[in-house]
């Protein structure tokens, strides 16, 4: 496999939580593609598709637990002059109307795969995609983007971003208000743990934003502390799998911190001597 298909990238935008943890569970499984996003929100993807240059996106026409539309995200895709590079768009949804399924491939649908038929599963969704992979790709390098080299500090720049979205992604699930102080410093205390898990990510954070080391660990500790007070215990199972003293109910912040922090890492392929 060339390193240009061991980059292949993969922006889902689905609403169904279970649909999208199945479907990057399996991207992870089979290597060769990289979920660069998983979102709800056609605005959201609307960025990520200009910051990331997906080669192909995963989209549910019907985001009922979203914001906006399969149908309208390709609209407004199609009046995005700054993208230099329209990714393949394989549909999935729910929806069986004949009418839509036309209108869709008339907005820019490449493919249409009904939720409905027998064979369909997160496994389908992906092998599909990279049974096109070559001719996606194929057709990225004749619009002369095969070759594109981004300098190390974008490509710094668009995995700041991309982690970043990604701790927004993994902080909803588990529902950490964005009206918490302590979570904007999470991510960046993630982020800074993911670059060096030896340095004390709380002294980090107090000097971006010119706070005492105290005031920003205890922002973070309560945004923890309050998620796992008022979230469903299950929801946090399921999206939290690291294991919690049961004395504490609730993962320390060094806890958090290194399980989030390897959570990106994985996803990103870090490399140690890089730097954020």
């Amino acid at each position: 496999m060339s390193a240009k298909e061991k980059n292949f990238k993969i922006l889902l935008v689905e609403d169904d939580i279970n649909e999208c943890k199945a479907i990057a569970q399996y991207a992870d499984k089979v290597g060769g593609v990289r979920i660069v996003d998983i979102t709800n929100n056609i605005e959201r993807a609307l960025t990520v598709v200009v910051d990331c240059m997906p080669d192909a996106i995963i989209l549910d026409i019907e985001l009922h637990r979203g914001h906006g539309n399969g149908l309208l995200f390709m609209e407004k895709l199609n009046n995005k002059t700054e993208i230099v590079f329209r990714p393949y768009i394989l549909v999935t949804t729910n929806n069986s109307s004949q009418i839509t399924h036309d209108y869709a491939r008339g907005v820019g649908a490449d493919f249409i795969m009904s939720k409905y038929q027998e064979d369909y599963s997160a496994e389908s969704v992906i092998d599909f995609l990279l049974s096109m992979r070559g001719m996606i790709l194929f057709r990225k390098r004749k619009q002369g983007l095969g070759g594109f080299m981004p300098s190390a500090q974008d490509e710094k720049r668009e995995r700041i971003k991309r982690m970043t979205r990604r701790l927004h992604s993994e902080f909803d699930l588990i529902g950490i208000s964005h009206k918490i102080l302590g979570r904007k410093y999470l991510v960046d205390a993630v982020l800074i743990t993911a670059e060096n898990h030896r340095i004390h990510a709380g002294k980090e954070v107090a000097t971006l934003y010119k706070k005492t080391v105290q005031s920003c660990d205890r922002a973070m500790t309560f945004a923890i502390n309050s998620t796992w007070k008022t979230t469903d215990i299950e929801d946090l199972r399921k999206h939290y799998t690291a294991k919690i003293s049961a004395e504490n109910g609730s993962p320390t912040l060094s806890e958090f911190l290194h399980y989030y922090a390897e959570r990106v890492r994985e996803n990103e392929d870090y490399d140690d001597d890089d730097e954020i």
